[in-house]
């Protein structure tokens, strides 16, 4: 009789392979299939030389959420196959390891977990502290916004795996600590470091690495207490309300789209310079916030993604489009000009997301003039409009007269059989098709719209006019 498949998960323990279990070890050798999460552990060693690694997931996911979920259907497949397989994880398996948790959820193979000795205990170890009597909470670096939300410490912050997240747990305590904080580095291991800093220091003297954690003994304010409650409030609702529960991303659509427009509207009726409205918009925005927060409840539902990860997504992006703000590396391109900017972030975008064209990624199913306002912007930053477009003749003045031409567009095409939204359409389709072939004429011969002068714009521009001539 065939024995049912399962996966033994075993700890590593927290740095040296001395710190391995002898129970461990001695599952170690009656394994013959042998897995480790990551092999950026230096007891990974102790699994011979033909364990398989999931290293390579790491780099071919676009977030820690699918590598946990690849890695568990990689392992239920494995243990499928082979009956019996070994899955080892640094530190102790059910201190912040996602993939066991998912893999002792599921249903499809039998799961044995072996505990081992984890970091946190060399931690303790190392401050001199009993954790229980002081009350200190474990956080993730990577959710430090959520978890240690409304707290004041003592916290432990741990899996401060680069400088980014060092400098993105700064930027969120707005009352930083009085007493110097404890970094903890590479503990176990021969090289390993412990050291108080100033909070005001940290970004300046620590170098992050996988192995990197941070005591902060008391923090004089919470952190983020408001958010963290509104989406735990969200959270409930997605519970407790019938309605809220059976909702999806489709289905709020709708409502996505009504609140942006009252906030658009909250801004027309706002004073800038009394700030009349204020109360009207900040009420608009907060509807607005309640919808990001609930597609991101519906998304942390399905496993997918949760508002740390939507966060966290938005400020790398922004960090990476502006290099010469956040970097200590000159951007020659970005300078106080707010077009020269304006540039630069699209020229950014268009590398990022390997698009061929600046033109890409704008939504087909906006209004066509939100379409046509669009285009413009992005044409704009390519320097490929023309100098005189036709409305110039009318010399608008104000948002009345120019709203007035409008009107009396729409109002003539409806008189004489044409339909203003669809003739719009089809000018924004011919002229998305101009400046995608100015673009390919581009790239074919090595120039470079965002540098190029306007003299060599224009024969171009005058070339792919002379091709749609003769076509």
């Amino acid at each position: 009789m065939k024995s049912s498949p399962k996966v033994t998960v075993i700890g590593l323990g927290p740095g040296e392979p001395s710190f391995c279990s002898a129970k461990n070890l001695t599952l170690i050798e009656e394994h013959e299939f042998r897995y480790v999460r990551t092999t950026r552990h230096p007891s990974s060693c102790l699994l011979g030389p033909d364990v398989v690694s999931f290293d390579y997931i790491y780099e071919s996911s676009d977030s820690f959420e699918e590598v946990y979920r690849t890695i568990v259907i990689e392992l239920i497949a494995e243990a499928k196959k082979n009956r019996k397989i070994l899955y080892a994880v640094p530190g102790s398996p059910f201190l912040a390891e996602k993939t066991v948790q998912l893999l002792t959820e599921q249903t499809e193979v039998e799961v044995e977990v072996f505990p081992s000795l984890s970091f946190v205990d060399l931690a303790w170890s190392s401050l001199g502290i009993d954790p229980m009597e002081v009350g200190v909470r474990i956080v993730d670096a990577h959710r430090f916004i959520t978890e240690a939300a409304g707290d004041r410490g003592p916290l432990l912050v741990t899996q401060i795996d680069s400088s980014n997240i060092l400098a993105d747990i700064v930027a969120v305590v707005q009352s930083p600590p009085t007493q110097p904080v404890t970094i903890l580095q590479r503990l176990g291991l021969e090289d390993e470091k412990v050291q108080e800093i100033k909070w005001d220091d940290l970004t300046e003297k620590v170098k992050p690495d996988h192995l990197t954690s941070c005591f902060i003994p008391h923090l004089e304010s919470p952190i983020a207490s408001e958010l963290q409650k509104f989406v735990e409030l969200v959270s409930e609702l997605r519970i407790q309300c019938p309605w809220d529960a059976e909702q999806t991303h489709s289905s709020l659509t709708s409502h996505l789209l009504e609140e942006t427009y009252e906030v658009l509207e909250a801004i027309e009726n706002f004073n800038e310079e009394t700030g009349e409205g204020s109360e009207d918009l900040e009420e608009e925005l907060g509807d607005l916030l309640f919808q990001v927060v609930f597609h991101s409840r519906i998304a942390a539902d399905d496993a997918r993604f949760d508002l740390t990860d939507v966060t966290k997504g938005i400020h790398e992006k922004l960090r990476r489009r502006h290099p010469g703000i956040f970097t200590t590396e000159e951007d020659p391109l970005m300078n106080d000009n707010p077009d020269s900017a304006h540039k630069r972030w699209e020229e950014l975008k268009k590398e990022e997301k390997k698009r061929s064209s600046v033109l890409d990624g704008i939504p087909d199913s906006l209004p066509a003039l939100a379409y046509t306002q669009k285009i413009f912007e992005k044409s704009k930053t390519l320097d490929l409009l023309d100098e005189e477009i036709a409305i110039d003749r009318f010399l608008p003045e104000t948002d009345a007269e120019l709203g007035k031409i409008f009107l009396d567009l729409v109002f003539w095409a409806a008189k004489n059989g044409f339909e203003a939204e669809r003739a719009l359409r089809v000018a924004n389709s011919k002229f998305v098709t101009f400046i995608k072939s100015i673009e390919t004429l581009a790239e074919d011969r090595s120039v470079d719209l965002f540098s190029a002068d306007n003299k060599t714009k224009k024969v171009l521009k005058e070339e792919i006019r002379k091709r749609d001539s003769k076509d």
